[in-house]
């Protein structure tokens, strides 16, 4: 191999997979949300203790979900403390690419100072496809 050649192997987009895990699209849905839960919690400097009080949970289970630790949590569980933490959650159903092989789960996640007052939301015939290009 010469000095310009890098051994190095492109990984799908889930090192859950790529570790050849089982279930690997439910740990890497899980470590997202995980991660948001961590970073809210850091982004308003709250101990783990005032996290779990918020969360409804112990001091020790907070310091497993931030540390990753996560056999112990469901995805739906995850989701109850993102709503604890005064976040929406929204699912959205949409085809699976072509380009795919298989179908994914995705997290995506904005963290941003919460608004003092709610905005109304406009409810329309066609809710749907603004969902979907939000």
């Amino acid at each position: 191999m010469s000095t310009n050649e890098h051994d190095y192997t492109v990984g799908s987009g889930n090192v859950f997979a790529d570790l050849g895990l089982p279930q690997s699209e439910e740990l890497q849905t899980k470590a997202a949300l995980a991660h948001q839960i961590a970073s809210i919690a850091r982004g308003r400097h709250l101990t783990q203790a005032i996290t779990a009080h918020i969360l409804g949970t112990t001091q020790p289970k907070v310091s497993d979900l931030f540390a990753g630790r996560l056999n112990g949590f469901s995805v739906e569980r995850l989701i109850r403390f993102l709503n604890a933490l005064d976040r929406d959650v929204q699912i959205v159903v949409s085809p699976k690419p072509k380009s795919h092989d298989r179908a994914t789960v995705v997290v995506t996640g904005k963290l941003k100072a919460l608004p003092t007052r709610r905005a109304s939301v406009k409810r329309s015939a066609d809710c749907d496809s603004e969902l979907m290009e939000a």
